[in-house]
């Protein structure tokens, strides 16, 4: 069974598909894509770890699983899983020269689904030291480059996953998101992805991070990727602090399904007073006009967000979570003398804040959170830029570090604004890579109701039907 040209560039639910019909081979399908991992990772520099022999294993049983008839629901599609979360037998390295490596013993809960689910492990994902910034640049491995332009940042931290799948190496890939992560690399390298609500998908064996802001999600190329995607992945493991909603029937289900007529609201005011690129200006216009177009109530609404205490008490909350994050490295015999310095110094703001402060700015950010969302109920979708820049050029984001180790946040909120308030208010939040422009792929974010994912399916895979994306792709690569 022979493999097509094509057969790494289509989409999870075609693979997927020729797999099960037996049109393609998944032993042939893996050896294709590793081939295309050893030709092209070189200059993007998407994975750390590549599994060739392991995945081969994996393709070899999904092979026979397959002629047996006892196919599973993601049986021999090769993945890629983000190099912060435990894969089983290889190290979770979280891209920094602090951590002590050493083999995990078990999977997250998110990898193990994919696993029973029959899925492809090709190997691990480069992201930011830790997770921090929303460009995927460290210390340990180098940076990623955006497969659209190499000079460009493929965003962060699921950076390594977007450029993965944007440059043919993955079908698909893992991801998570506790301030736009899913989002921001989709909107750089012109992928679909969807932060679920949060407590979609289970963080066991670890705990939940402040507001349960960070949720696992993936990077693919179409709507029904990621809802086939999230129908393995859903669902709560025994002790989990919060568990979404069921969803009244699979996600994939709500794929092609009338969204019926939305009240949309958009907006380009972010949360923070930053300029925002004509680029990003001109997509959200005419993604509002294109909602108009396919029948639904769209006008300007901005939520209450513009609020001169959220980034303050985001600052408090955020180095309290990173700082806890450098504790556990250290816990597991971590070399806190190898951390970045804005890690390290991140680690160090929080060994200032008293348990007393922290909980005190949980609870006024609550407050600001209700207050936001509570403005949103007259709203189905919300709709904003995705990113108030285009992809940044590779080392501006930490443009000021040698005066300040704090600078790359402040360059952060400047080029990704509007992506944290879903994260603190617990609500899926989707990239939609409407557009292109200069060569580059421009992505509108649509913010949903808790719980509401089959709303954004619904409206992101109309929207889908009548501006296909999954057929662009960078050019350049060889």
């Amino acid at each position: 069974m022979p493999i097509t040209d094509d057969a790494a560039t289509t989409s999870l639910a075609d693979v997927l598909q020729r797999l099960q019909r037996r049109e393609m081979s998944p032993v042939e399908l893996v050896d294709t894509m590793l081939a295309t991992v050893e030709r092209r990772n070189p200059q993007v520099n998407a994975y750390v770890l590549v599994l060739a022999e392991q995945a081969r294993a994996q393709a070899r049983e999904s092979e026979a699983r397959i002629a047996r008839g006892e196919a599973r629901a993601l049986e021999g599609v090769p993945v890629a899983i983000k190099d912060n979360v435990h894969l089983r037998g290889t190290p979770m390295t979280r891209a920094s020269l602090a951590v002590k490596d050493r083999d995990s013993d078990q999977d997250s809960a998110v990898v193990g689904r994919l696993r029973d689910a029959g899925a492809v492990f090709l190997g691990k994902t480069n992201l930011p030291e830790l997770g921090t910034l929303p460009s995927t640049e460290n210390t340990r491995f180098g940076a990623t480059r955006n497969p659209w332009d190499t000079s460009r940042t493929a965003g962060g931290s699921s950076g390594g996953a977007a450029a993965a799948v944007a440059a043919e190496m993955a079908v698909a890939a893992h991801g998570n998101d506790a301030g736009g992560s899913l989002r921001i690399p989709s909107a750089c390298t012109g992928l679909f992805a969807i932060k679920p609500t949060r407590g979609r998908i289970s963080h066991a064996p670890g705990g939940e991070p402040p507001f349960a802001m960070n949720v696992e999600g993936f990077l693919t190329r179409t709507v029904r990727d990621t809802a086939l995607l999230l129908d393995v992945a859903s669902g709560p493991e025994p002790g989990d602090a919060f568990a979404a909603p069921a969803p009244a029937r699979p996600f994939a289900d709500e794929v092609g399904a009338s969204p019926g007529r939305l009240r949309i609201g958009f907006t380009a005011e972010a949360p923070l007073d930053v300029p925002v690129d004509d680029v990003y200006l001109r997509a959200l216009r005419q993604a509002a006009a294109l909602c108009e177009e396919q029948g639904h109530h769209v006008e300007e609404f901005t939520p209450p967000w513009r609020d001169d205490s959220l980034f303050e008490l985001f600052n408090v909350i955020w180095a309290a979570y990173f700082g806890a994050k450098v504790e556990e490295v250290l816990e597991e015999g971590g070399d806190a003398d190898r951390l970045e310095p804005l890690n390290r110094a991140l680690w160090e703001a929080s060994k200032q804040i008293s348990s007393a402060q922290y909980w005190r700015a949980s609870e006024r950010m609550e407050r600001v959170v209700r207050g936001i969302v509570g403005a949103q109920r007259d709203y189905d979708v919300i709709l904003t830029p995705a990113l108030a820049k285009p992809p940044l050029p590779l080392g501006e984001l930490f443009a000021g570090v040698e005066n300040d180790p704090t600078a790359p946040l402040l360059n952060a909120a400047l080029f990704t604004p509007f992506t944290v308030p879903a994260n603190l208010a617990g609500q899926p939040a989707a990239n939609l890579p409407l557009f292109e422009e200069d060569g580059l792929p421009v992505g509108v974010q649509a913010i949903g109701h808790q719980g509401g994912e089959a709303t954004l399916i619904r409206l992101a895979s109309q929207l889908e039907a009548a501006r296909p994306w999954a057929s662009r792709r960078p050019t350049g690569m060889d």
